[in-house]
């Protein structure tokens, strides 16, 4: 269905269709430009030469085709927030809850990683049921934001 896949500085036209349109109604962001693009993916790609590392960062694809991506970013050393975004070609699919399961398979074998939170736009529903398909606990609102949290599998809970 999709993979999950190291990015490339080629990606940079991709990651700026992602970075548009539809697909930021429930982000925080603006539209990138091409040089945008670059910027983002010179910064992540940084990141994941990083030692310690505390980002990472992976392309959302399906036949070779880059749909989206998913993110963590450590906020201690234990702890990291989840991010995703889908083109809006892309929704509706499954594409997230799959890109989401595949994340938390690599942060809870290949990380240190014990626990990660995520939050969603309070309009954008689908979103929390990715959440909710991949076993995330819903841990109430702030700022109006639905907040969510996972564990990783025998790990003891904060």
């Amino acid at each position: 269905m999709i993979e999950l896949r190291d990015l490339t500085m080629d990606d940079a036209p991709a990651l700026q269709r992602i970075y548009s349109g539809a697909s930021l109604t429930y982000i925080e962001r603006r539209a990138l430009s091409i040089e945008e693009a670059v910027d983002l993916l010179a910064n992540t790609l940084a990141c994941a030469r990083a030692e310690p590392r505390d980002r990472w960062a992976f392309g959302i694809a399906a036949d070779d085709d880059l749909l989206g991506m998913v993110r963590l970013r450590c906020r201690t050393e234990r702890h990291a927030t989840l991010s995703y975004l889908l083109r809006e070609d892309a929704w509706g699919r499954g594409y997230a809850t799959q890109a989401v399961a595949d994340m938390l398979r690599h942060a809870f074998t290949a990380t240190r990683l014990t626990s990660i939170s995520a939050r969603h736009h309070p309009d954008n529903i689908a979103s929390g049921r990715v959440l909710l398909k991949n076993k995330f606990t819903y841990r109430g609102t702030r700022d109006g934001w639905p907040l969510y949290g996972i564990h990783k599998p025998g790990s003891s809970t904060p």
